[in-house]
Formats: structure tokens, sequence, C-alpha cells
């Protein structure tokens, strides 16, 4: 299929429907510029003007925008052509202003007591508990990375990192990224090197213990 010619809405609906690679790529390429643009201005509005909160910004609207495709799918009904960057944007804004509400939150303290914080806790389902355990990892994933992809290509390989682990991105899909730069073998590269260097520091911080499928860091 022909992705790149694709009305916007029905690309935004056939790539998370089918998670086909060539969808998700295109997906990236044409909402990525959008994406940026709703963070750069809320950023601003909140004060903010680092350039890695916005391409963490970016990054994690993308996993959540995957995370939920489900709910696109079912709750997603375009009244007009090119509905789908009006919900974009909407999604993005949302995403942005919860993230600085936290941040805000946890900057002057929460005023929650411990005994509440545990209620909370034992009402969560065992489903909740899951996500919360796997967001616990991804944040422990995500020191590491940071800690081991250094030097001037660090954001570019934390990228690549992410993509591939939480978007489902091939090695194929993310070299054809324009602002990758790199050839499949070297996303391929890049993958191996960061991902033994994570396994290795979470392998030291959990004991020798490896997380396992693709989103535990596998080679």
């Amino acid at each position: 299929m022909d992705y790149a010619n694709l009305p916007a809405d029905e690309l935004a609906h056939n790539c998370l429907s089918s998670g086909d690679q060539a969808a998700w790529t295109e997906f990236v390429r044409r909402f990525q510029p959008l994406i940026a643009r709703v963070i750069i201005r809320i950023s601003r509005q909140r004060g903010v003007v680092s350039s890695q909160v916005v391409d963490d910004l970016v990054q994690d609207t993308f996993l959540k925008f995957c995370a939920d495709r489900d709910g696109f799918i079912r709750n997603f009904k375009p009244v007009h052509e090119g509905a789908v960057f009006g919900y974009i944007k909407v999604f993005t804004a949302n995403l942005v202003h919860d993230h600085f509400k936290v941040a805000h939150s946890q900057k002057r303290g929460s005023g929650a007591t411990p005994d509440h914080i545990d209620g909370q806790i034992a009402e969560q389902s065992s489903s909740a508990s899951e996500h919360l355990e796997r967001t616990i990892l991804m944040k422990e994933i995500d020191a590491c990375l940071r800690a081991v992809s250094v030097g001037p290509n660090s954001k570019r390989d934390r990228k690549i990192f992410w993509l591939y682990y939480r978007v489902g991105l091939t090695a194929d899909a993310i070299a054809t990224l324009p602002e990758v730069g790199l050839t499949t073998k070297g996303v391929e590269s890049t993958l191996r090197r960061l991902a033994g260097q994570v396994r290795e520091r979470l392998g030291t911080a959990h004991q020798g213990s490896r997380p396992e499928s693709r989103e535990g860091i596998q080679s």
C-alpha cells in the first residue's frame, strides 16, 4: 500500500490497526512536526525551553499514542477530512499539560500522607499493578539508557532505542527517518550496543535478573 499518499485519517487508522511497519514510518514522518509544534508551544507557555524536554515529550506522545491504539480505533470517528490532525493536537496537548502538572506537583509535594498513599495502592487492580511495575521498569531502563548514551549522538541513539523497543518500528523503518541519518546496519549496530549496555547496568542493579520480551531489552 502507498501510505505516503494515503489521507491522514486513513493512515492513522491503518497504522494503529495493522501495526504495519511502513505505516508506522509514514505516521511518524507525517505527524512528528505537528506533535513537536504543540509541545514547544505549551512548553514555552510553561517557561520551559529545554530541547531535551521537548524531545522526551515527543517520544512520550508516540509511545502513549501507540499504547492507546485500541481506544483510538474504537472512539475516533472523523467528521471531516483531516480530523485526525485535531485529534492528535488535543491528545498531545493533554499529555503535555499532564506532564507539567505532575512535575509541578512533585516539585511542591503532593500533600498525600503515607497512609493515604498505601490506601490508594491497595485499591489498584492487578492490571494496574502490572502497569505500575512496567512503568517503573521503563524508568529504570531510561535511566540506564541516559547513562550509557553519551556524546553528540546521544539524543538520536535514545530515539532509535525507544522507536524499536516501545513503538515497535523495525531497523529498516527507523533508518528511513530523515533525522536518524543511519543505514539499517547502522541502526542495528546502535541497538545492539545500547541494548547490551542497558542489560549490563540493569543486571547489576537487579543482581543479575534480566527482563523478558522485546520491551524487556533482548539482544
